[in-house]
């Protein structure tokens, strides 16, 4: 890698692995102070080592969600610390992940994103290592943090690369590289602990993390003022400008809450109780599989659909230029999902999972996707980052809220409520949808 001092310029030429990117140096402007430079790199080329390493960084925390609440006496902490310790991670990137956008629109990306990624194997290998109740928190609090700068990070690279014509298929395909994770994760995860252990299974997955981060630093080039503002169009909602105040911005607030409402739902509820899910309803049905294994599986199956329908919703919002239409017929399918979860008998349980997490990947891509669309360059990091930080309300809420209200009303109560969730959450965005039709 090669970097190129411009006399009286504040652009830098780097010279990565065969082709050319100029990235703004005054890091204290988010906008580059010279003319903006064309393009010279392919989108794929930044989303391999960019989606791999988000992949990867996923193990440890995949694992955790899938094992931890039938392994709770191997990490140390009691049944009723589960939902605490899988909520935790999330509840402080409510206060990380504003500050990460905001820092994302005024640095490089890679002087974030890829120290982001070695602190997430740092943060699986204390869960490995370690028992008790404070140890194991200060893992998930580290991974918190973490995952900040990983995730708004890599949506903000997305939206570097991708313009109006084309963000619904590179966000989605950005939004694959992280499902993969989850479902290697889950699947993964329960697999080796019920083959090799729980700190074993843990140990596996900080390696894969430091793996992730090496490629990371090796492979990913910058992207910070790669792509000019000028000649991009939104497709979506004609009236927010890149001067409209965030608070201003009814359409993004209307992704932002769909957003957080999946979260809630399939991060938060879901997650959690998957695990209590299989134990209570499948495994009575005669599979002859370990709990760990068939619940890595199961939530294996959710993520994989996830992973392939997330680019297809994004694609399909590119071509229809209405994205908001997609979100609503998305939320409508998270409805009926979550309802069928809901319902007595084996096979209502399971095409309600596997439609549920369709919807899920759906409503992740497009809040994403949307987010560009509707906010200005100058504002992106700190709308990525406000985006995260309403969705981790609702997944820091959903773990807690579920185990609160299991007592009271059980599992399929619980998620009829979530499915209800999504059917509020689709009203403003068909409102939103009806404005573009």
């Amino acid at each position: 890698m090669v970097f190129r001092r411009m006399a009286g310029a504040s652009l830098v030429e780097q010279r990565h692995w065969g082709y050319n990117v100029q990235i703004s140096q005054d890091i204290g402007d988010p906008m580059p102070s010279a003319a903006p430079a064309s393009p010279t790199i392919s989108p794929a080329r930044v989303l391999f080592p960019l989606g791999l390493a988000t992949a990867l960084s996923l193990m440890g925390d995949a694992t955790l969600y899938t094992v931890l609440p039938t392994h709770s006496a191997d990490a140390g902490i009691a049944l009723g610390s589960v939902g605490l310790m899988l909520g935790a991670n999330r509840a402080i990137r409510l206060l990380s992940n504003g500050a990460t956008g905001y820092a994302y629109d005024r640095l490089p990306r890679r002087s974030l994103f890829v120290p982001a990624l070695f602190l997430g194997a740092l943060s699986t290998a204390i869960y490995a290592g370690t028992q008790g109740f404070w140890p194991l928190l200060l893992g998930r609090l580290l991974w918190g943090l973490s995952w900040s700068g990983i995730w708004v990070g890599g949506a903000t690279v997305i939206l570097d690369i991708s313009t109006a014509a084309n963000r619904g298929r590179w966000t989605g395909l950005y939004q694959t590289w992280f499902f993969l994770g989850a479902t290697m994760g889950s699947f993964g995860g329960g697999l080796l602990t019920d083959s090799l252990g729980y700190a074993q299974a843990l140990w596996i997955g900080a390696g894969l993390t430091l793996v992730g981060a090496l490629l990371a630093l090796w492979l990913l080039p910058e992207t910070r003022g790669l792509r000019p503002e000028a000649g991009e169009t939104t497709i979506t909602d004609p009236e927010p400008t890149a001067e409209t105040p965030l608070r201003a911005n009814a359409p993004f607030w209307g992704a932002v809450m769909s957003q957080c409402a999946n979260r809630f739902i399939t991060a938060g509820v879901l997650s959690a109780t998957m695990g209590l899910l299989v134990q209570g309803r499948l495994a009575e049905s005669g599979f002859a599989l370990g709990v760990a294994t068939l619940t890595g599986l199961l939530t294996a199956g959710r993520t994989t659909l996830s992973m392939l329908v997330a680019p297809l919703a994004g694609t399909l919002s590119d071509r229809l230029g209405n994205r908001w239409l997609v979100m609503v017929v998305s939320l409508a399918a998270g409805a009926v999902g979550l309802g069928l979860t809901g319902a007595a008998g084996l096979w209502p349980v399971l095409i309600g999972i596997l439609v549920g997490a369709a919807a899920s990947g759906s409503v992740q891509s497009l809040a994403t996707t949307l987010t560009g669309d509707l906010v200005g360059r100058a504002q992106r990091g700190r709308a990525i980052g406000l985006q995260h930080t309403v969705g981790d309300l609702g997944s820091a809420l959903g773990p807690p809220v579920a185990y609160a209200l299991l007592p009271l009303i059980g599992l399929p109560g619980i998620y009829w409520l979530c499915a209800a969730l999504f059917a509020l959450a689709a009203i403003p965005a068909g409102r939103f949808a009806r404005r573009r039709a």
